[in-house]
């Protein structure tokens, strides 16, 4: 039940004898991983987010717990119960691999994801088309989440994670003339961008524990890829903060350290407390 990728890279579910959404004006997106579920509602009349919550857990759930606690936020978020027009679940985990067009075949995709990723037979296995440097990012969502949602909602659509990170990035930097580094950080894993004037020179996913993890993958990717931390200019974005000690860790090994300017894509409403640095992927899923 997979349409083929859209431009942006989006899948879409839906059967033609399902109800269509009620035409309301707010959009729903949905990020999930085994760790942790968060939503965000955009009144996309006013451009402005109106909710904006995370659901963290300590242990990482197996797909089928995670939906347990899916249903259960359904049930006692009454926002959640209201009618949407669009619905988007954004899937975060390391099941995935980029694949240039050239090399792109629908057919093999377990091939592309066996190399770097534990997968199983049974997985189904989509795949997004990132326009702005014509790849692919072949990945594994969650079927039992994505029937869920088709149960409840009908037509929606779903994506990795790391799609919106690198075509909104790409996007921002496509005119770049210097190396510039990009840090996505996640509670337990971050993503490493690096692009120059060719373009994207690098895109991976490390797991830490410590900030000495943290900034150990950070500076073996700088050296790897003969950028000198004295010059080059790096940014971070998602779970961090200036005064936080992962700030202060690559502060202190490289010189240019920033957060980007935030896309002005959306205001935040009243009572929602957020920063677009921190909820880069999900407030940019609109």
């Amino acid at each position: 039940m997979r349409s083929k990728p859209l431009e942006t890279g989006q899948k879409t579910m839906g059967l033609t004898n399902k109800t269509k959404h009620n035409l309301t004006n707010q959009d729903l997106s949905i990020q999930i991983s085994l760790n942790g579920l968060s939503f965000c509602i955009l009144n996309n009349v006013s451009n402005t987010i109106t909710y904006l919550k995370h659901f963290e857990y300590e242990k990482r759930f197996s797909p089928f717990q995670i939906l347990e606690k899916l249903e259960q936020i359904f049930d006692s978020e009454e926002v959640l119960k209201m009618d949407f027009m669009n619905i988007k679940a954004i899937f975060v985990n390391d099941l995935s691999t980029l694949v240039p067009a050239s090399l792109f075949d629908e057919n093999n995709l377990a091939d592309y994801l066996k190399f770097n990723s534990k997968i199983l037979k049974s997985d189904y296995i989509a795949y997004d088309h990132l326009s702005v440097n014509d790849s692919y990012n072949v990945y594994v969502p969650y079927v039992n989440i994505t029937n869920f949602l088709f149960e409840k909602f009908g037509d929606f659509s779903y994506t990795h994670f790391s799609t919106i990170l690198l075509e909104h990035v790409l996007k921002k930097e496509k005119n770049t003339m210097e190396p510039k580094v990009y840090v996505h950080v996640g509670r337990s894993h971050f993503e490493i961008i690096a692009m120059d004037h060719q373009g994207l020179i690098l895109y991976n996913s490390y797991d830490y524990h410590s900030k000495e993890d943290f900034i150990y993958y950070i500076l073996f990717a700088l050296e790897q890829l003969d950028l000198n931390p004295e010059k080059v200019q790096l940014y971070v974005i998602g779970k961090i903060k200036k005064d936080d000690y992962l700030y202060q860790m690559v502060f202190k090994y490289v010189r240019y350290v920033d957060f980007p300017d935030p896309p002005i894509n959306h205001r935040f409403g009243e009572g929602v407390t957020a920063s677009n640095h921190s909820n880069f992927v999900l407030t940019n899923s609109f």
